[in-house]
């Protein structure tokens, strides 16, 4: 049996923002907010803990690139950001090749947006009216 090739490793120019030697940034291809960007490692590594120091601190320069870039060319502009990834299919990895989420958010984009990314469990996303 053969390892499925990623997504990632050779994508579509259209969905290509940017890319250096060892990032680059994607649209995403099914995304949850207009202008959701990923921020992908080239080196088909899977989890946080084996990207090399270089490649960690590139993906958060490039992640902090994104949401000042969103923030400017995007119409409507963002009123925020989730940022984050899944490390591990126990956090909902599905593609096992890291890759960091940039979300534009948006004012009414849902009901109420209080606990942002701590709704991936949603019995403790709610703390404020927890007693």
């Amino acid at each position: 049996m053969t390892t499925p090739r990623s997504p990632f490793e050779n994508p579509p120019e259209d969905r290509i923002l940017a890319q250096d030697d060892l990032v680059m940034a994607l649209w995403d291809a099914f995304p949850v907010s207009k202008g959701h960007v990923l921020i992908v490692v080239k080196r088909p590594v899977a989890r946080l803990a084996d990207l090399s120091a270089e490649e960690a601190e590139r993906v958060w320069r490039w992640a902090q690139a994104m949401v000042r870039r969103l923030s400017y060319e995007l119409d409507p502009k963002p009123d925020g950001f989730n940022l984050g990834l899944n490390d591990g299919p126990a956090a909902g990895q599905t593609i096992p090749h890291l890759h960091f989420h940039v979300i534009p958010r948006y004012d009414g984009d849902v009901e109420d947006p209080r606990g942002g990314i701590r709704w991936v469990v949603p019995d403790k996303a709610n703390y404020w009216e927890a007693g």
